[in-house]
């Protein structure tokens, strides 16, 4: 029995599975990760200033969640997605403009994302713990 051009086996697209990881693609993907959990934090922050306008008791019960150690360990995840994301679009924007797209480049690039948008936010923490006193 003889194979029609349509029916013949045809090589498989390469997959995630098939590629060797590169900076330029981790970055990549977690750049669309922040994305999504940016919606997240948003609806936090949202949550947050409906409690400010609203009842004392209310806005003191979600600044009490907020301000717990797990609330913390949100917000400090929240502010890096905000950063990496912040840092990963001008990565973008940049390459939008042709520069920076030879192999070697890209890859500094991308690891200075990473880079800023740890410094980034550790240093949102610091100054915020500095203006709060404590």
């Amino acid at each position: 029995m003889s194979h029609s051009p349509a029916t013949r086996d045809r090589p498989l697209s390469p997959h995630l599975t098939i590629y060797r990881p590169a900076i330029t693609m981790t970055m990549s993907i977690v750049h669309r990760i922040t994305g999504g959990a940016l919606y997240f934090g948003t609806l936090l922050v949202a949550w947050w200033l409906t409690a400010a306008a609203g009842p004392q008791s209310y806005f003191d019960f979600v600044n009490g969640i907020f301000g717990s150690w797990f609330g913390r360990l949100v917000l400090f995840g929240y502010t890096w997605a905000l950063m990496h994301h912040m840092a990963g679009g001008i990565r973008h924007l940049i390459w939008d403009t042709g520069v920076g797209l030879e192999k070697h480049t890209a890859s500094k690039i991308a690891w200075a994302t990473l880079a800023v948008s740890v410094v980034l936010t550790i240093l949102v923490w610091v100054v915020g713990l500095m203006v709060r006193g404590g």
